[in-house]
């Protein structure tokens, strides 16, 4: 089916839009190219009833095994595109962060080298303000564009409420572009600073297996969630298919058929396990897709 020149493909299986391989299949899928391609997918869902949902790089998220009964969006084209402008660097909200990182180390442009540990787009980044090594999109976003089938806004951090992995985009919205305000440097020394960067990620995190990245918020600067959950002896605990992370107990690793079902039932006892030891309550930072919620 075409909505103009944008293809939309019925029954589109989300696991492969997922860094995790879980989820049932999206009921209608596209990838707008153009600002004028977004506004048409967004009006279409709107004018058809349907919820409207994007992925970028398919990280942080978990879909339902029963799919997803709207649009699912991925933005392609000039909306994932990275150009500099002075010291800031325009972003299509699909960039990749990966991408947009070697492109200001190599302008010699530092700031936001903490994104060669965040494994998603730079649109979803802005969303959840997500973070690494003391850092986060708050630190280094001049303005966001936000569009909606109803219209467009735009604002820096405090008008889009960036705080720890929260922002105030509403369901329906998308990042279109990003604008980062960065700073020149030597691109030596920012080369540098992603290696290390990355060396530390490698030592820490589990790699070549599939997870969502980090499931649960830290509590609080001094107590992180993979620390707690370590204490509570999490480290390789199996549900079905789905383990907590030998590596990192913060993460959650598909190492077989995992259902969404087998992921939430290993949420559930880590949250579990850290209200009965610690008397903290863990909130999950990994996005839901579909139908589908945490056991109390």
């Amino acid at each position: 089916m075409r909505i103009a020149a944008l293809e939309v493909q019925p029954d589109y299986p989300l696991a492969r839009l997922t860094t995790v391989g879980v989820g049932g299949p999206a009921r209608w899928f596209a990838e707008p190219r153009t600002a004028g391609e977004l506004d048409d997918a967004l009006r279409w869902a709107r004018d058809e009833g349907l919820e409207m949902a994007v992925v970028g790089l398919g990280s942080n998220l978990l879909a339902a095994d029963a799919g997803f009964d709207g649009l699912v969006l991925r933005l392609a084209g000039e909306l994932a595109g990275v150009r500099k402008e002075g010291a800031r660097v325009v972003c299509g909200g699909g960039a990749p962060l990966a991408v947009v990182v070697r492109r200001s180390r190599d302008w010699g442009l530092a700031g936001v080298e903490f994104g060669c540990a965040i494994p998603g787009t730079v649109g979803g980044a802005v969303r959840m303000n997500a973070g690494a090594y003391g850092r986060d999109m708050a630190a280094v976003l001049d303005t966001a564009l936000v569009v909606s089938a109803g219209g467009s806004r735009s604002g820096g951090a405090d008008e889009l409420e960036l705080r720890y992995r929260h922002s105030n985009l509403r369901p329906g919205e998308v990042v279109a572009e990003v604008v980062l305000g960065l700073r020149q440097a030597d691109p030596v020394e920012v080369a540098e600073t992603v290696r290390d960067l990355q060396r530390r990620r490698r030592a820490a995190q589990p790699a070549k297996v599939r997870t969502f990245g980090s499931v649960w918020k830290n509590p609080d600067a001094e107590r992180t969630a993979g620390r707690l959950l370590d204490e509570c002896g999490l480290r390789g605990y199996t549900i079905g298919g789905a383990r907590i992370s030998p590596v990192h107990a913060n993460f959650i690793e598909n190492v077989g058929d995992a259902t969404a079902h087998d992921v939430l039932a290993l949420m559930a006892e880590a949250r579990r396990r850290a209200r009965e030891r610690f008397n903290v309550e863990l909130e999950h930072e990994v996005r839901m897709l579909g139908d589908i919620h945490l056991p109390a």
